[in-house]
């Protein structure tokens, strides 16, 4: 009588075990970019509520904010954020930066907002000079 082999040799066993290490290798890095860029978007929307105060002044009044609390930005405590700062560039011009921190990886860096006023009461706002890594940025951003 003869018995039929059953179960995985340990070549077959050593390379199942390769693919999944390589697997492994590629999905761990881009899953750590991932969260990371999931957790910038905290600072962003803060930027973006930061905006909205300081387009509401410039529609209202016809210039820009000369200060942070005039331009109704408060201070915030985050676990993603150190702290956020306005800076009024002339009558038509502002800049909001808010710093990072606790990304993941040692990540922290700027985001830098600024705006310019139109003359029929809109302000444009771009993302500029940011010192986080562009891969941790959104598109817009880039």
């Amino acid at each position: 009588m003869r018995t039929v082999q059953q179960g995985f040799t340990l070549i077959e066993l050593m390379i199942v075990v390769a693919i999944i290490g390589i697997l492994a290798a590629v999905a761990i890095p881009a899953y750590q970019d991932y969260t990371i860029r999931a957790k910038v978007s905290e600072p962003l929307s803060f930027g973006d509520s930061a905006k909205v105060s300081v387009s509401e002044y410039f529609q209202a009044v016809g210039a820009m904010p000369t200060t942070m609390s005039a331009a109704g930005i408060s201070s915030v405590s985050s676990p993603y954020i150190s702290s956020i700062a306005y800076t009024n560039t002339g009558s038509v011009g502002a800049t909001i930066t808010v710093a990072t921190k606790n990304l993941g990886n040692s990540v922290t860096g700027n985001i830098v907002l600024d705006g310019t006023g139109k003359t029929d009461g809109t302000v444009t706002w771009i993302c500029t000079n940011s010192t986080l890594a562009k891969k941790y940025l959104p598109a817009n951003c880039r």
